[in-house]
């Protein structure tokens, strides 16, 4: 996020950027379907997320709840995040063995801007569960961890 008028623009920090996500993930986001938040309330780096995702109705994901793991390193935002389902799920971006979204088959982390959010990560990843070639997947037994 750039703010400033004319030609010159002010780069928001990485920890006013992670404060202002932890906000509104604690405030609650949309529907109430997509939620996040920090792991650790003592990590001052802010590096360890949590991440939850209620699955899509009219899918196979429905009603299922999905915890991921979120880790920005130094260089977020200007890099996206390393994503991780520590619930199983079968779904074309998500490596079968690791649970780690893979940034070559999901294009919002494959073409990451600055500005994108971890709600952007994870509503993206719930309108992922809904597409023609993921809504019907078999799914592992609900409850199973990576």
């Amino acid at each position: 996020m750039t703010l400033g008028s004319g030609g010159s623009s002010v780069v928001v920090p990485r920890n006013f950027r992670l404060l202002e996500e932890l906000e509104r993930g604690e405030k609650g986001i949309g529907d109430g379907t997509v939620s996040y938040g920090m792991d650790d309330g003592d990590d001052i780096y802010m590096r360890s997320w949590t991440g939850t995702i209620i699955g899509p109705h009219n899918t196979v994901h429905e009603g299922r709840i999905y915890q991921l793991k979120l880790f920005c390193d130094k260089d977020y935002p200007e890099k996206p995040p390393t994503v991780r389902f520590h619930s199983r799920v079968n779904m074309a971006c998500v490596n079968h063995e690791t649970g780690v979204v893979d940034p070559k088959k999901f294009g919002l982390l494959a073409n990451w801007q600055r500005e994108y959010t971890m709600e952007d990560i994870l509503t993206q990843l719930k309108k992922e569960m809904a597409t023609s070639h993921n809504r019907k997947l078999v799914q592992p037994p609900e409850g199973s961890c990576f």
